[in-house]
């Protein structure tokens, strides 16, 4: 297996209509094949997504001793720098 190196990471508490409109523009940027800047306070990445990427959703529910079931939503986009990708076949109802 590979190392991971984390460029950047962010974990932070809002409410459903901000976490949407972060959503759009993410999605807005992919759309346009724009470059995306992430940046919080001295940490700063910039991504260029290719045309294809892959895309991994994934929901797990996690017991925890004092609160109960935490549920977790992730939605990944993985791909290689310089590369075009594959297209895979999820889809959202």
């Amino acid at each position: 297996m590979g190392r991971e190196i984390v460029l950047f990471k962010s974990e932070e508490k809002k409410s459903s209509v901000e976490i949407v409109a972060l959503l759009r523009r993410i999605a807005d940027k992919i759309e346009k094949g724009k470059s995306m800047t992430l940046r919080q306070g001295k940490d700063k990445v910039v991504l260029n997504f290719p045309q294809n990427m892959t895309l991994e959703v994934k929901v797990e529910d996690e017991e925890k001793k004092r609160k109960g079931t935490k549920r977790t939503f992730e939605i990944e986009l993985e791909w290689y720098p310089g590369s075009d990708g594959e297209q895979s076949g999820v889809t959202i109802e």
